[in-house]
């Protein structure tokens, strides 16, 4: 029942103004987010935030002024965000709601990846947002409200094949939000994990690759088949995709402005499908289902298997 629970809940009426942090910026939901809280909700105090390389573009979009700061934040380095909470407390008291929206995707089957890349998988997906939560928890629980808001995936859902780090990622985001959600439950702080699905962007260009599986080596190999299927799909998925980057952002504007918002909320119809079917069948018989519909993947290994 939570999609239509979710929406009956009344939104809090607003006598002070809330500082909004938000990671990961420089494009996609983050983006969005920003330009939403900057042009349609001056009753928020807003901290965006981005990774040196990309806070010019920030600059280029917004102008700072006494309700919006922008400040470079790279989510894997623990002086980073130790240094911006410092400076946020400073200046505005403290953090209100934390949206951590920062992520990257690696796409990689297991057997390419490298403790290197595994590594930066977790600590931008994961390490690094609980770093910022265990920042920000302190002033939430003194003043009895907050909120914290994961950007999580479907991925945190149902694990793909090529998709393994990034998966493990958000299972771990899922994990650990579900617990702070009954660790702060007594303390008035609420917890929320937005799972989308496919997005209706160009982010799938955006994925990273172990050594082993960038395409420059013509994804020659036993995996050949995993990588020349899953890109194009994944590619194909996004771009049939209804749902946009902005819907989202729009979604967590609810969230925010809703009282007792769920703790997970799908955010797409893809993921919506997935949260209930995940429930409905059982996993015996619902991976066997999933992998029919991958795309040739009768097929895949077929020319380099020793299956006995």
């Amino acid at each position: 029942m939570w999609p239509f629970s979710r929406y009956h809940r009344r939104d809090i009426p607003q006598s002070y103004k809330p500082v909004v942090l938000v990671t990961g910026c420089s494009n996609g939901i983050g983006l969005e987010l920003a330009h939403l809280l900057y042009n349609e909700h001056p009753e928020y105090r807003v901290v965006a935030t981005a990774r040196e390389k990309s806070i010019q573009k920030l600059h280029d979009q917004f102008l700072e002024n006494d309700r919006f700061m922008i400040y470079p934040l790279d989510v894997t380095k623990e002086e980073e965000r130790k240094e911006l909470i410092n400076h946020v407390n400073k200046t505005w008291g403290g953090v209100d709601i934390l949206v951590n929206n920062a992520g990257i995707s690696y796409r990689s089957v297991i057997e390419h990846m490298t403790a290197k890349d595994e590594l930066l998988q977790m600590e931008t997906n994961y390490l690094g947002p609980m770093g910022l939560i265990r920042r920000v928890l302190p002033y939430m629980r003194e003043t009895g409200r907050g909120k914290i808001i994961n950007v999580s995936s479907v991925a945190g859902m149902l694990a793909m094949p090529t998709m393994s780090s990034y998966s493990a990622s958000k299972y771990a985001l899922e994990g650990a939000s579900e617990s702070l959600w009954y660790e702060m439950r007594p303390f008035g702080v609420q917890v929320s994990l937005i799972q989308p699905g496919f997005v209706n962007s160009n982010s799938f260009q955006n994925v990273y690759h172990s050594e082993l599986s960038d395409p420059a080596h013509n994804w020659d190999g036993p995996y050949c088949d995993f990588y020349q299927n899953m890109t194009p799909f994944v590619a194909k998925m996004m771009r049939m995709s209804r749902s946009s980057a902005h819907k989202i952002a729009k979604l967590i504007i609810k969230t925010i402005k809703t009282e007792n918002p769920s703790l997970w909320i799908p955010a797409t119809l893809d993921a919506t499908m997935f949260y209930y079917i995940r429930r409905l069948l059982p996993r015996r018989i619902l991976l066997p289902v999933l992998y029919w519909f991958l795309p040739n993947a009768k097929h895949w290994g077929k020319r380099h298997t020793n299956r006995r």
